[in-house]
């Protein structure tokens, strides 16, 4: 061995001594001298292959020359120095004896603020040999601590990107080599970590993360709050590989850090936001994270969860289908630290950027699988972010949360969480979002088992149907969500519905009145055509038929205080129509209510909007109001308590408006066959008036709608009445014929040809030829009408007129033949006229 080294001790000598000249070169002033010299030295050291041993005696020898060239002028003569100082400490077996020397000269070099190196690459090189040396010298770097914490803080924020990452290299092998003394000042080292930890390049951010990593673990564990907000965010990275490297740091603390009893309510959140990570990879590796460290935990505190060990394996009933239960240890692990995790959440779920609140939400339903039951606790709290989140114009943060909800009523008992729910849906604490209680009650309800929830299922319709639930709000998104709760009880409990029945359908007719969106009609239908199947019944008909008399009862409770804006009028209006030909057998019910909404002294509005409804029934009331035949009963005290106090002439555009609204009623009435012939005769004393009063009417359709009325009484029975009364009718029907309505005009003209098909052998023509003069004078007069389709109308009642009093006709119409524009018209009159038996056509008298 002492031969070995006398040996090694020559061929150094030799080599230092052929080295000499060069040494002396590198003192010269001329840089090509001094580029030429490093590159001999280098070429006759470390590039020649010289046994280990012999370097190290040449490299003790060079090390000074070597790091004065580190602060040459040129360039290329301090990356050669670099270069040689690198490899030698590479080769020799002792690179720790030159520490003493080359600690200060990097510390020189690279630890101070202003960074005497200007090239970037020579700057990583130095890095590089830096991080060299704690890999080669590990232990013996100790007393250097100061010296390389200096420089790595400097260095981490390079402007150079490569030297930031080489620096969170050498920063985690650092810590690695030295724990025992890194703690100490690893402190240091954090802010420059977290300023390079947002840098643009996705590369240096995962260094930096990882240096991280190493620095809270062997350090003294009071930065981790200083760095946790910064890990976080970087969970929010556009880089997969930075948020899979935050992952596995997470993780490692979890596993590794020695005070992280103190830090699972900060950490576990990091790590459980993984489980939902887009990418596959990321959410396998922190699932499996989660697990060793659920199994570390329940090694480690087997003694305090022994019962639970034995007795908790057997997942509870009603768990989610499809769902793989959590480990005991990560169970417990959330459960204990749940009291911490969920005032965190409720704050980041409001938080003003996206991404953190979708992040937010689907960590609450991680949570809420491993809680389970322990939910329970915390339930007002839960409740009270799920209100919050629903709100969110963000749909993913919405579309979590209501799975969160779905968890709440998997494992929650359904007495517990009504009793804060339907609290909440009852007065909702929100007057701009009263719609969010119910949509986390649908999403509860969704989640919880038939068989809890059987008991509850009256209390919770009685709540829906009450009116400051089902009436109070009118928006879309409201009755969305109320109909949302109908339908989570109509799938749940389908054969449980006959004790709720009347309060869902109260819900579903309450929805369809309120809802001005043809989509959320059509649904709220569908839904009571649900309910009529779940309980055997044929159709909607039939759940109608069961429930029409206590909906009935329930609209008439407040028919008194009914107003246009009153929700039951619109209710009244879904139920009577949705209930076709059964509410025929209600009528008796009904008229009362109908009576009652429709008094002269009451709204006028509510009363046109009872009058619209009901024609429309009348108009097919074979299949609606009189299916039964009950409604005749009815119809003469309707036509006269109700239906003439409306006709009733008073002043103003809105009387006016409910005069029309009833004489459409009328109408409907009288051509729809729900009054008998019999039943108008006696009352056309009392109708005629109110009718001939409605001719002179300002509103056109007020017109219209009386004359098309007089046409109706008519044709049902004009033949009944006495002349008197006809001779009542005419003058008014004459007086249409000048209206400024074509349609009115028209309408008129039929009801005065319909008036002398009425005249019958009782109507003494010669006692009555007054009346027929001044009629058939009008009618003469209007022969000559500008609108040919008026001429050939009148021509045609003339002609019907004529078999009347022909003489009195023919006499008025040469009395007015020359006058006439157009003589054709009176002449066909004449010449039908003239076709009629000769004794018809007998003169009459002056």
């Amino acid at each position: 061995m002492a031969a070995m080294a006398a040996g090694d001790e020559h061929a150094a000598s030799e080599v230092l001594r052929g080295l000499a000249r060069h040494l002396n070169c590198l003192n010269e002033d001329n840089k090509a001298t001094r580029k030429r010299a490093l590159e001999l030295i280098k070429r006759e050291t470390v590039d020649k292959g010289h046994p280990s041993s012999v370097l190290q005696e040449v490299f003790s020898a060079l090390l000074k020359p070597l790091l004065k060239c580190l602060s040459d002028p040129m360039e290329r003569c301090r990356e050669t120095a670099i270069t040689m100082i690198t490899e030698f400490i590479r080769c020799v077996p002792k690179p720790e004896e030159s520490l003493p020397y080359l600690m200060p000269c990097l510390a020189q070099r690279l630890g101070e603020k202003e960074i005497p190196e200007p090239a970037e690459e020579l700057r990583l090189s130095a890095v590089e040999l830096l991080t060299l040396m704690v890999e080669v010298c590990g232990k013996h770097l100790a007393p250097y601590l100061t010296e390389v914490i200096n420089i790595l803080r400097i260095t981490i924020v390079d402007p150079f990107p490569d030297v930031r990452r080489e620096s969170c290299k050498c920063t985690i092998h650092f810590a690695k080599c030295v724990p025992e003394h890194f703690h100490m000042q690893a402190e240091s080292l954090v802010k420059p970590l977290m300023q390079t930890i947002s840098h643009q390049h996705s590369r240096v951010r995962v260094s930096a993360v990882e240096a991280t990593g190493a620095v809270i673990q062997h350090g003294t564990g009071k930065n981790m709050d200083d760095v946790l907000s910064h890990l976080a965010q970087r969970l929010f990275d556009d880089s997969p590989q930075v948020r899979k490297a935050v992952t596995v740091v997470v993780g490692d603390w979890l596993l590794h850090l020695r005070d992280r009893y103190s830090y699972f309510h900060k950490l576990i959140p990091l790590l459980l936001t993984g489980i939902d990570d887009d990418i596959p990879e990321i959410r396998l590796l922190s699932a499996d994270l989660w697990k060793q460290v659920g199994a570390q935990w329940e090694k480690e505190n087997e003694d305090e969860i022994k019962d639970k060990m034995d007795f908790l394996l057997t997942p509870p009933p009603f768990y989610p289908p499809g769902v793989e239960r959590p480990g005991l240890g990560c169970r417990e692990l959330v459960v204990r630290n749940l009291g911490r995790l969920v005032p965190a959440i409720t704050h980041d779920i409001t938080d003003w950027l996206v991404p953190t609140r979708v992040r937010t939400s689907q960590l609450l339903s991680v949570l809420l699988l491993h809680a389970e039951d322990h939910s329970t606790q915390h339930l007002q709290p839960l409740l009270a972010t799920l209100y919050t989140a629903c709100k969110d114009t963000e749909r993913d943060v919405v579309s979590n949360c209501l799975a969160a909800a779905k968890l709440l009523g998997t494992f929650v008992p359904p007495v517990v969480f009504l009793k804060l729910l339907l609290d909440q849906v009852t007065a909702p604490c929100s007057s701009s979002h009263p719609w969010a209680p119910l949509m986390v009650l649908a999403a509860v309800l969704g989640g919880c088992s038939q068989t809890l929830l059987k008991p509850h299922l009256e209390k919770i319709a009685n709540t829906l149907s009450q009116p400051d639930v089902c009436q109070e709000y009118h928006q879309v998104v409201y009755l969305e969500q109320l109909l949302a709760c109908v339908d989570v009880l109509l799938r749940l409990c389908e054969s449980d519905h006959r004790s709720v029945s009347l309060q869902l359908l109260q819900v579903l007719v309450t929805v369809q009145s309120l809802s001005t969106e043809p989509h959320l009609s059509e649904k709220a239908l569908e839904s009571v055509q649900l309910l009529s199947k779940v309980q055997g019944l044929d159709s909607a008909m039939e759940l109608y038929r069961q429930h029409m008399g206590q909906l009935l009862d329930w609209l008439s409770g407040s028919v008194n205080t009914w107003s246009s804006y009153s929700p039951q009028r619109l209710q009244l209006h879904i139920t009577v129509i949705q209930a076709g030909p059964v509410i025929g057998e209600f009528v008796s019910q009904l008229m009362p209510l109908l009576s009652s909404c429709l008094q002269p002294d009451r709204d006028p509005e509510l009363r046109m909007s009872i009058f619209t409804m009901l024609a429309k029934l009348l108009l097919d009331s074979t299949n609606t109001l009189d299916s039964q035949g009950h409604f005749r009963d009815e119809s003469e005290k309707f036509l006269c308590d109700v239906l003439l106090p409306n006709l009733v002439w008073r002043a103003g555009h809105i009387a006016a408006a409910v005069r029309t609204s009833a004489l459409s009623c009328l109408l409907a009435l009288l051509h729809g066959g729900a009054i008998t012939p019999g039943q108008l005769l006696c009352l056309e004393e009392k109708l005629s008036p109110r009718l001939l009063s409605a001719l002179e009417e300002d509103s056109k359709m007020g017109r219209l709608f009386a004359c098309r009325s007089l046409s109706a009484i008519l044709r049902l029975i004009g033949t009944s009445l006495h002349p008197e009364a006809l001779n009542k009718i005419y003058p008014m029907l004459l007086k249409r014929l000048d209206d400024s309505s074509e349609e009115v005009r028209g309408v008129a003209l039929q009801a005065l040809g319909l008036w002398l098909s009425s005249l019958t052998k009782d109507y003494n023509p010669e006692l009555c030829a007054a009346h027929l003069q001044l009629l058939f004078q009008q009618l003469l007069l209007h022969l000559d009408d500008p609108d040919g389709s008026v001429q050939d109308k009148v021509l045609e009642i003339l002609k019907k007129g004529s078999s009347v009093h022909p003489a009195l006709l023919r006499r008025e119409a040469e009395a007015v033949r020359d006058q006439q524009r157009s003589r054709l018209y009176c002449d066909q009159l004449l010449q039908h006229i003239s076709s009629l038996p000769t004794e018809a056509t007998a003169e009459c008298p002056e």
